[in-house]
């Protein structure tokens, strides 16, 4: 079992950067791959980035590649998303997600997660 709790959103202009958060709950935390995923109004969930446990890892969205930044802190079992250089195109509810087993490997699908947050909401002024 695994819960998940995000933070960190808000309402920034463009070009400023915001950190967001993913709280874990679990002792096998380390094990788990972690994807962040958001969803704008009208749009359908897409895949942002993800980190396998080892945090040695990791995949980002052609379109945040290069301005995002994914990293986990296993001690403290929370993984981080570090947004430069925000586009108004970025304003979306931001999610992660992990799988159902710590055996599932990486994937960028939606449908491969089972544990999500509540999201945190970014918004990005022009």
């Amino acid at each position: 079992q695994v819960q998940l709790e995000e933070s960190g959103g808000g309402f920034v202009q463009a070009g400023t950067s915001l950190t967001l958060s993913c709280a874990a709950s679990g002792r096998t935390f380390s094990s788990y791959v972690i994807g962040w995923f958001r969803q704008a109004p009208g749009k359908e969930r897409e895949f942002v980035a993800g980190i396998i446990g080892s945090g040695v890892s990791t995949d980002y969205a052609d379109s945040v590649k290069g301005r995002f930044t994914i990293f986990r802190d296993n001690t403290g079992n929370t993984v981080y998303l570090q947004m430069n250089s925000l586009k108004p195109e970025d304003t979306a509810l931001y999610y992660c997600a992990a799988p159902f087993s710590r055996d599932i490997d990486y994937s960028r699908s939606p449908s491969e997660y089972y544990y999500w947050g509540q999201g945190t909401q970014v918004t990005v002024s022009s």
